[in-house]
């Protein structure tokens, strides 16, 4: 118990680890309550069989027994406030400050984790922290404090019986721990299993659409009701091999009462105490029994708390980019390469690139999916830090910048447009916290967005997580309000216009054309008709500049970029 709690409080911060420190100070009060009551009831008890019990004797023992519980009542409040607000808000600041360690996480490793681990932590775990561990202090905690010091204040009525029932703790802690090495030995296989079924169920949620057009019920349901199934098994295996143990447990805690029942009244017999020391250390096993009772029922749960806090410091341990930058307002938006090579783990995926965009000019990356065009743009904005060369903003190496006022300087307008389930407003005031309604309805419509106006809560309307209630047309322009509103001095379109039907396209390109006026435009494009303007053009291949330059350069190179074209021409029939 003493490594959960030291594992617990660690993990605490400073103020919750206070509030448990309280907590545990006013559990001893407690313990001292109760054994105070020992006393009050040996007084009464002597006094009934001397035969001098009377109404002084009654408003005696009434007034020994009401202030411990009087106290303990207080105390036990006040504990169960203290312990209750640290559980949860402990987990809550947890959850927050997993949240903060993953902005700075490099995206790579969002590539080699599985979302399903993550939310793992972030919901189960930490529901687990915030539920079980407040039980947990609090219970296990009052019980054994409880316990040890009925046991201790026993030395003063009779020290054989006494022995009896340290005897019985210390046997009732042995089994204890056997429960906690189960609990811990089924631990792993139980997380493991918690991923598998939150893997199963988002692959299931979210590919539903490709499930219902291709038919897939059987094999995905499959997958998500095998994931169950071994949950199931796994926790039906755990509960049958810890139930015995847990039994055995039970009844300790029953014997313990018996033992000392059975040796007082022995004792008694022996002539070696009275009769009110007797009935009293026969009361005085029910409070052990009720205090041990209570710490085996949810001891077992102490090895959940330890691993709860070890998950949760695996995602903190992850190693984050530096971000002990200054705050750096730029005076242009220049970006500059410097022979920059970057690696995927072992593979390759920019090799020794170098370039220059001048501040409100438009360069287009262009080349074959995969060549690493979307790379050079997180590399940019330090999604992740290079491993060989420099990225220069203004001059500076992006990675002397602090994160934040670095990211103050880009706007992404990806292919994928993901809105919180919460209002149109809110989602647009995320690149503006205290933008006004007037501003806001200015950005709406530069970026073409009249659609809001026909919800029925206009811009007050919640559009569902990931914006499930608009079409795709209407999402991108909702993110190009979105980036208007940010205004930075960069704009980076990723493959922004892809997916977007006829109908929507000339207005996203109006959205867009709105929202890189005077900017410094980056667009990555595999529709080589929205970059014929562009100031310059780079083809990359392989992780490596091909060609640069204007569209009629590159054509007149017959290269990468003029291939490009003829491919196109002959696959859509247009003409740039």
């Amino acid at each position: 118990m003493i490594k959960m709690l030291r594992v617990f409080f660690k993990f605490c911060s400073p103020k919750r680890k206070k509030q448990f420190y309280l907590a545990i100070l006013l559990t001893v009060l407690m313990g001292l309550c109760e054994a105070a009551k020992l006393p009050a009831i040996w007084f009464m008890f002597k006094n009934i069989f001397e035969g001098t019990f009377d109404l002084m004797t009654v408003l005696y023992s009434f007034l020994i027994m009401l202030i411990p519980v009087c106290l303990s009542v207080v105390f036990r409040y006040a504990s169960s406030m203290l312990q209750v607000d640290g559980g949860y808000s402990t987990a809550a600041e947890k959850r927050i400050e997993i949240a903060e360690h993953l902005r700075y996480v490099p995206m790579g490793y969002f590539n080699t984790n599985s979302l399903a681990y993550i939310t793992s932590v972030t919901t189960n775990t930490m529901e687990q922290l915030d539920d079980i561990a407040t039980r947990v202090v609090m219970l296990v905690t009052t019980g054994l404090i409880n316990t040890l010091i009925v046991v201790i204040s026993l030395f003063f009525f009779d020290w054989r019986i006494a022995l009896v029932a340290l005897a019985g703790v210390i046997v009732f802690l042995l089994f204890n721990s056997w429960i906690k090495y189960l609990g811990k030995k089924f631990a792993p296989d139980k997380e493991k299993v918690d991923v598998e079924v939150i893997s199963a169920t988002l692959d299931y949620v979210l590919g539903i659409s490709e499930i219902k057009s291709y038919n897939l019920y059987g094999k995905y349901s499959k997958r998500f009701n095998e994931a169950n199934e071994r949950g199931t098994k796994l926790y039906q295996n755990c509960e049958l091999k810890m139930i015995p143990v847990q039994t055995i447990q039970t009844y300790i805690t029953r014997l313990i009462g018996v033992c000392m029942t059975i040796v007082a009244i022995l004792l008694f017999i022996n002539g070696y105490n009275d009769l009110a020391v007797t009935m009293t250390v026969i009361i005085a096993s029910y409070i052990i029994y009720a205090g041990l009772d209570a710490m085996g029922t949810f001891s077992a749960l102490s090895k959940i708390i330890e691993r709860c806090v070890e998950r949760g410091n695996e995602i903190l341990s992850i190693e984050t980019m530096n971000i002990s930058g200054e705050k750096y307002q730029t005076k242009s938006s220049d970006i500059e390469f410097k022979n920059v090579s970057f690696s995927y783990d072992k593979k390759k995926i920019i090799n020794n690139v170098s370039f220059n965009i001048k501040e409100n000019t438009k360069v287009a990356f262009v080349g074959p999916s995969g060549s690493g065009k979307t790379t050079i743009c997180h590399l940019m904005a330090r999604f992740w830090d290079v491993q060989d060369g420099e990225v220069l903003l203004d001059g500076k190496n992006v990675k002397d910048y602090n994160i934040d006022s670095l990211m103050e300087n880009f706007t992404f307008v990806f292919q994928n447009v993901y809105l919180f389930n919460d209002t149109i407003i809110n989602n647009l005031r995320i690149a503006k916290e205290d933008a006004t309604e007037e501003e806001i309805k200015n950005a709406l419509d530069l970026a073409c967005c009249q659609f809001v106006y026909d919800l029925p809560e206009g811009i007050n309307t919640i559009i569902g997580e990931g914006g499930s209630t608009l079409s795709g047309g209407e999402l991108q322009r909702l993110s190009i309000a979105r980036a208007i509103l940010k205004n930075s001095k960069i704009v980076i379109l990723d493959v922004a216009t892809a997916n977007v039907d006829p109908e929507n396209e000339e207005k996203l390109i109006n959205a867009i054309d709105a929202l890189t006026k005077n900017k410094t435009v980056i667009m990555i494009a595999h529709r080589l008709k929205t970059v014929r303007n562009a100031d310059n053009i780079i083809v990359i291949d392989d992780g490596k500049i091909a060609e640069m330059g204007k569209h009629d350069e590159l054509i007149k190179n017959n290269g990468i970029y003029s291939r490009f074209v003829s491919e196109r021409k002959e696959a859509i029939g247009f003409k740039l």
